[in-house]
């Protein structure tokens, strides 16, 4: 093994994982399946978007210089439906075409004017338009996309906007990063299924279900395992089987300094650290290293510290991962509403309530923080970002990573 750094900052830690990243490779998928997947590659145009001139209105298409000075009576030359398969007759002087929405605009004419804006004689042979033609009212070829052009790239999340997108742009599959499999494995001897009954000494597993639904927020597939109870065979075993089966590893709790931390004893014996302990809180004991190949995060086993480490250094490492890709978290600027404790060596990351009723975003603490407080993460809006130095004094500001 390697020599392990040992309590980093965030931007080492950061730095460290960026120089260790999951390959994974690119399957093709149907647009109907492509929803929230991974761009693996840039996408182009098949096609001009619009592919001709058309009409963004139903109504009458004509030369504008005959519609100026309303009202302005014009002859009906013809009637042009979307997917119309013939070509339109050219306009004339003083002649309108009655046009459908999307439906090709014929040479000569060069303006549009709404339905509602004109008035038919019963005979349908001619129109009054009621107002000028409106230009803007035709949409261009190309004005939209050019064919060859990438409008969607390598690492963009397919949200239903883009996947219809796709589709524009004659794409009937899209090249995506293939999903994850990521093994999420709790340990601890006092842990117990919810549901079963406790004794005194026991409490219920949590971490495992609240991380599989981040790997999911993630983009990814989740594989959860039994709890491990504080044996270095039993979680030997439990390791291999993962690393076999999965493409990451992410072990909660036994990552901190005692005798019964089991998985940070176990890395160091026989694993491939890269780092222990990083410059956060809640959170500081996390690792990351390699178990028989396999990339393993060793998370905080109290919850909300476990979740914040996850958005913290998981999520980064897996958007790097896929090309920056995947869900991206916004962050905002906050005022404090309340004085917060800070800390000069640490990223000190607290759970906040932010009223937005004010001229500016306040924030207010959830509460209680302990690291084992899932709660009080349930309650937040989003985490502080106070840098180490920050004095986290009422009416300071701060950023803030919303959750």
């Amino acid at each position: 093994m390697s020599e392990t750094p040992y309590f980093v900052s965030y931007s080492e830690a950061l730095e460290i994982l960026t120089t260790h990243p999951l390959s994974l490779p690119t399957e093709h998928i149907r647009l109907d399946q492509a929803f929230n997947r991974i761009l693996s590659t840039d996408l182009a145009s098949k096609v001009d978007d619009p592919r001709f001139d058309n009409s963004a209105m139903d109504g009458f298409a004509f030369r504008y210089k005959d519609s100026v000075k309303p009202p302005n009576r014009l002859q009906i030359s013809q009637v042009i439906q979307a997917g119309f398969n013939d070509k339109p007759f050219p306009i004339e002087e003083n002649q309108a075409a009655r046009i459908m929405t999307g439906a090709p605009i014929p040479h000569g004419a060069d303006a549009i004017l709404p339905i509602e804006q004109c008035e038919v004689t019963d005979d349908g042979s001619t129109v009054l338009l009621l107002q000028e033609g409106k230009k803007h009212f035709i949409r261009k070829q190309g004005e939209n996309l050019r064919k060859g052009h990438a409008a969607l790239h390598r690492g963009d999340v397919l949200t239903p906007s883009s996947v219809g997108l796709c589709a524009t742009m004659g794409h009937p599959e899209v090249p995506v990063f293939t999903k994850a499999k990521i093994a999420i494995i709790s340990t601890g001897d006092e842990l117990r299924p919810p549901g079963q009954t406790l004794s005194d000494t026991e409490i219920y597993e949590s971490n495992s279900f609240g991380i599989t639904g981040l790997v999911k927020w993630a983009g990814h597939d989740a594989q959860r395992y039994d709890s491990v109870l504080d044996s270095m065979e039993a979680l030997r075993q439990k390791l291999d089987q993962a690393a076999e089966e999965c493409d990451l590893i992410l072990t909660s709790g036994g990552v901190s300094m005692g005798d019964w931390d089991l998985v940070r004893r176990l890395m160091e014996e026989e694993g491939d650290i890269k780092f222990w302990r990083v410059k956060i809180r809640p959170g500081s004991p996390p690792l990351f290293g390699y178990w028989k190949g396999t990339p393993l995060f060793g998370l905080p086993g109290n919850p909300a510290s476990s979740h914040v480490v996850f958005r913290m250094l998981v999520a980064p490492y897996l958007r790097h991962s896929t090309g920056g890709g995947g869900v991206h978290e916004r962050r905002v600027r906050v005022c404090l509403a309340e004085s917060f404790k800070t800390d000069d060596n640490f990223l000190i990351m607290r759970r906040i309530k932010i009223d937005t009723s004010a001229e500016k975003l306040l924030a207010y603490s959830t509460g209680y923080q302990g690291s084992g407080n899932l709660n009080s993460l349930v309650l937040a809006d989003a985490l502080t970002l106070f840098e180490p130095g920050h004095s986290g004094e009422k009416g300071t500001w701060c950023d803030a990573l919303l959750l």
